[in-house]
């Protein structure tokens, strides 16, 4: 089925080697693309062949600078970015990392809303809080990169419902959503629980009597 989008094209590919902190390292086919809906930066990382797979493996990263660069423990941004990098290049897909802070709010308004959670609101609620949705973000950029690519059918790697949703509506064909694994740290805890309550993330979490503020 034909996205029911514009289409997007490429721009530039250009192999780019990456190194994590714990050792572990790949080279990425980075692309970039002319005619995204939302006019964003947004990349695809090709890991792996694609090719090899009936319906290859694709993780939508929303941008986090905190976790992704700084290592913040406030998410399980950092380790789901290192994880799904190597297990799609363990099995052929792309990677898009999407320029979508703080679930589409932006940096400032994000760190607003950690301020907000400190007093006690949850991830959810704190933005709510500074008149902005739960959750901003679009995926018909995707949805874009994905077809430019010549990707039409695919396996999600995902816990989150919407990214899986939202692509079929924009006529993807998700054969499959693949759970991440569960990066919990008594830091990021109370924000997981939030995301299994709120928006039905499907993350296995030891239930939690009392939750710190």
């Amino acid at each position: 089925m034909t996205p029911s989008t514009d289409a997007a094209t490429v721009r530039t590919r250009v192999r780019i080697p990456l190194s994590f902190s714990d050792g572990y390292q790949v080279t990425a086919e980075v692309i970039t693309f002319n005619g995204l809906a939302d006019g964003a930066e947004h990349v695809a990382l090709v890991l792996g062949d694609p090719a090899t797979a009936a319906a290859p493996l694709v993780r939508l990263h929303s941008e986090c600078l905190t976790g992704d660069a700084f290592g913040s423990a406030r998410c399980d941004c950092g380790p789901q970015l290192r994880e799904a990098t190597e297990r799609i290049a363990a099995t052929g897909g792309v990677l898009l990392y999407l320029r979508q802070e703080g679930r589409g709010i932006g940096l400032y308004n994000k760190l607003d809303a950690y301020a907000l959670q400190d007093t006690g609101l949850d991830t959810y609620q704190a933005n709510t809080a500074l008149g902005l949705p739960e959750d901003a973000r679009d995926y018909t950029a995707a949805a874009q990169m994905l077809t430019a690519l010549g990707i039409t059918d695919l396996d999600l790697l995902t816990n989150n419902p919407d990214k899986a949703r939202q692509l079929r509506d924009l006529g993807l064909a998700v054969t499959r959503t693949v759970p991440t694994g569960v990066h919990s740290t008594p830091s990021n805890l109370r924000y997981l629980h939030a995301k299994v309550q709120h928006t039905h993330h499907t993350i296995a979490l030891a239930p939690m009597a009392i939750l710190a503020r």
